[in-house]
């Protein structure tokens, strides 16, 4: 999950920019930029998917019935994308560092998220939910849940879809405000 959230992201801030001969000739919805990046990761995740099925059957690992819970996951990887990509997709035309940024951002955010370590490692529940506020450590927690059998993802889910939704809204709305300005600045 942690690679389908970094490559959608940093796709989907360059979206804009690297459509710029299009965008400055002919009108489409701006929006379909960063929705279209974002979705065209799913091609590299279906494939590492059917990869690590595969060597799931080689080692005799056998997902659990939270398996259903994946597409839900899925979607929420993607969409935390999309919200965050609305957001650095439209400062990335008006400023130009943000692609340069966006390396480190996702480094930092990997660190933050728990990807290498156990989100158990938290002990205290009240930090938990802060911790949670990141909505890539529910994601990843779900996915060891739902193929590896670990403990349920309950407390980090919550906000992390807060989170998400936050992000989204506010950054559907800030693209929509910026966006007749696109041609312009590219």
């Amino acid at each position: 999950p942690w690679q389908l959230f970094s490559n959608a992201l940093t796709s989907s801030a360059n979206s804009i920019v690297g459509s710029s001969g299009l965008i400055s000739k002919v009108y489409f919805p701006r929006l379909v930029a960063p929705i279209a990046s974002v979705a065209a990761t799913l091609v590299d995740f279906s494939i590492s998917f059917v990869i690590l099925l595969g060597l799931m059957a080689w080692y005799g690992l056998a997902p659990g019935i939270g398996v259903i819970a994946l597409p839900f996951l899925i979607v929420l990887t993607l969409g935390t994308a999309l919200a965050l990509g609305l957001w650095t997709s439209a400062l990335n035309v008006r400023y130009r560092d943000v692609q340069y940024l966006m390396p480190f951002i996702v480094q930092f955010w990997l660190f933050a998220s728990p990807v290498a370590y156990s989100p158990s490692l938290i002990a205290s529940p009240k930090w938990r939910i802060v911790y949670g506020l990141n909505p890539m450590a529910g994601v990843i927690q779900g996915f060891r849940w739902a193929l590896l059998g670990a403990p349920a993802p309950t407390l980090l889910m919550v906000p992390g879809l807060v989170v998400t939704a936050a992000l989204f809204v506010s950054g559907l709305y800030f693209f929509k405000r910026t966006e007749a300005g696109f041609a312009d600045v590219i």
